[in-house]
């Protein structure tokens, strides 16, 4: 690390030329050999030429500082100037990539706006002035720490999409994420709505998946980005997220909330608040009722393979089943569709006599299959079973207040 203090600006080199001008009229002004008196005084010259003492040269401040090893990623580069201002600030990596930065208003601090690569070297080169126009130079080097590991991240909905006004945010990170390291990962997640503000909070439903819902259902035609910009967070001892960065943008679609009344047998079909059709259903049978709750859409296959073995029902068993359904829409993790059931055209609209699922004629399911996307909402009421939280996306089922907490 070296300090050089360069030439005089031209402030100082004015003030020694006044200076010299000073002293030069005061000679002017003396009697060539006279022993006079000057009124006033005792004899001598008329007064003393007064020098305006030179200021402190500009100190400089480098954070990492010179010759730092094992630096963290998250950490950013700071430049500090005391008795002066900053000039021009150089910060590069050992590959040549400059990195860029932006200086206080005051002109005494610099801070870079990235975060720093893995295993990389840095070096940063700093010239400052003093109140006289001197500069001084500062030279400094650090390098960064090699990560044990890297976590990376993964946004749903996918870029492009749209979606409709029950949809949450997903962020599901490639490894789980600690608790005490929770917070850093969320101040690096970002949910920008543009000029149309809204509020909303992020829950960890696990320790891979973090949710973003709003505090009311989205607002049709809003246009969403979603950024997950993990480079240089640690989020375990050792393990930092990719420089890579995660982005999405989406938009809401129309609002599309059914009904479905469990007892009565029915589905209410709305599309922005006017009902489009209904649709007599069957449910789930006594032993496996359909769940009670506000769920929405996930996912959406005109053909889906159901087998019982997955719940853990086995081929023997009364209840066993292996089915292609149609136009098949899933509302929960633990398999609860919406879709085609020709099989059960009898006791639609009059029994519920399914393992869980909404069944319906295949012509309704196709129909109602074209008319749904990917965050619809679809309300249960009426069953004596509840919906469990977090299976599926489950976010509606509590106040707004108690999701952030």
């Amino acid at each position: 690390m070296s300090r050089v203090v360069g030439r005089r600006g031209p402030r100082a080199a004015g003030m020694v030329a006044a200076a010299t001008a000073v002293l030069i009229a005061l000679a002017g002004c003396q009697s060539g050999g006279s022993d006079e008196a000057a009124p006033g005084g005792s004899g001598g010259s008329e007064g003393t030429a007064q020098t305006t003492p030179a200021a402190a040269p500009a100190s400089v401040t480098v954070t990492p500082g010179d010759g730092d090893k094992k630096v963290k990623l998250a950490k950013k580069i700071k430049v500090a100037v005391a008795d002066g201002t900053i000039s021009e600030v150089n910060v590069s990596t050992a590959t040549g990539t400059k990195l860029k930065g932006k200086i206080s208003e005051d002109g005494t601090e610099w801070t870079s706006k990235t975060a720093l690569k893995a295993a990389m070297g840095y070096t940063v080169q700093v010239k400052a002035a003093n109140a006289d126009g001197v500069e001084t130079e500062e030279r400094s080097s650090f390098s960064t720490l090699t990560p044990e590991g890297t976590v990376s991240a993964y946004v749903v909905p996918g870029d492009g999409w749209t979606v409709g006004v029950g949809m949450p945010v997903v962020v599901e990170m490639s490894q789980a994420i600690g608790e005490s390291h929770r917070d850093d990962v969320v101040e690096a997640l970002k949910v920008d709505t543009g000029e149309d503000e809204v509020e909303g909070a992020w829950q960890w439903m696990s320790g891979t998946q973090v949710w973003w819902r709003p505090a009311e259902y989205w607002k049709p035609g809003t246009d969403v980005k979603v950024t997950a910009n993990l480079a240089g967070v640690e989020v375990a001892k050792g393990v930092y997220g990719k420089k890579q960065k995660a982005e999405s943008d989406f938009t809401i679609g129309d609002e599309m909330i059914s009904t479905v009344d469990v007892a009565a047998h029915k589905m209410t079909v709305r599309k922005n608040g006017k009902v489009l059709r209904t649709i007599p259903v069957t449910t789930g049978k006594a032993s496996m009722a359909t769940r009670n709750g506000i769920k929405v859409i996930m996912s959406r296959e005109t053909s889906h393979r159901m087998r019982s073995s997955t719940i853990g029902i086995e081929k023997g068993d009364a209840d066993y089943y292996d089915i292609e359904a149609k136009y098949a829409m899933r509302l929960t993790y633990s398999g609860e569709f919406i879709h085609a059931a020709p099989w059960s055209a009898g006791q639609q609209g009059a029994a519920n006599v399914s393992h869980g699922c909404t069944g319906m004629t295949t012509e309704a399911a196709k129909w109602l299959f074209n008319q749904s996307k990917v965050g619809d909402v679809v309300v249960y009421k009426n069953s004596d079973r509840k919906l469990e939280h977090g299976n599926g996306y489950t976010v509606w089922n509590e106040s707004f207040e108690n999701w952030k907490a």
